[in-house]
């Protein structure tokens, strides 16, 4: 006898619940990051809005992410320049960004799991949060592509 086997109605449920604490939250989240990079100027992008997606395949997903990280916040820092804002980081979102990356990977390792996911979670957050004001931000101080 499996006990780890989820059948029936409890299979079920597992699935809402999933469904309702991991998949709508990550889906809002890739949102965001695809409506930030929107708002950045085609020649600032470092990589093209639609790309957030790739997250979404198993494993893949979790190395794509440095690579958001990265290149989001390069994109966002190249785009406030350009519109006359300078944000108190050098690289706007990258330090927590990166910092949620790390610990979401490390919950492969024992012992350290429980706690590296509990702190993933809240550095995620915190991400998400600091790339939407960034997004605010862009969406008050528009580009005037007529003055250039």
């Amino acid at each position: 006898m499996n006990l780890l086997a989820i059948t029936g109605t409890g299979a079920l449920i597992f699935m809402a619940v999933f469904i309702i604490l991991v998949a709508f939250p990550f889906i809002f989240y890739l949102l965001t990051l695809q409506r930030t990079l929107r708002e950045v100027s085609f020649e600032n992008r470092k990589m093209q809005p639609e790309q957030v997606w790739l997250s979404l395949i198993p494993l893949f997903g979790i190395v794509w992410q440095y690579f958001i990280v990265a290149r989001l916040s390069d994109s966002l820092s190249l785009e406030l320049q350009k519109r006359n804002i300078y944000p108190e980081e050098r690289r706007p979102a990258y330090n927590i960004g990166i910092a949620f990356c790390i610990l979401i990977s490390c919950i492969i390792i024992p012992y350290i799991n429980v706690l590296a996911l509990v702190g993933g979670l809240v550095c995620w957050v915190l991400y998400w949060l600091k790339v939407n004001d960034y997004l605010n931000t862009l969406r008050e101080n528009p580009l005037n592509y007529l003055s250039n």
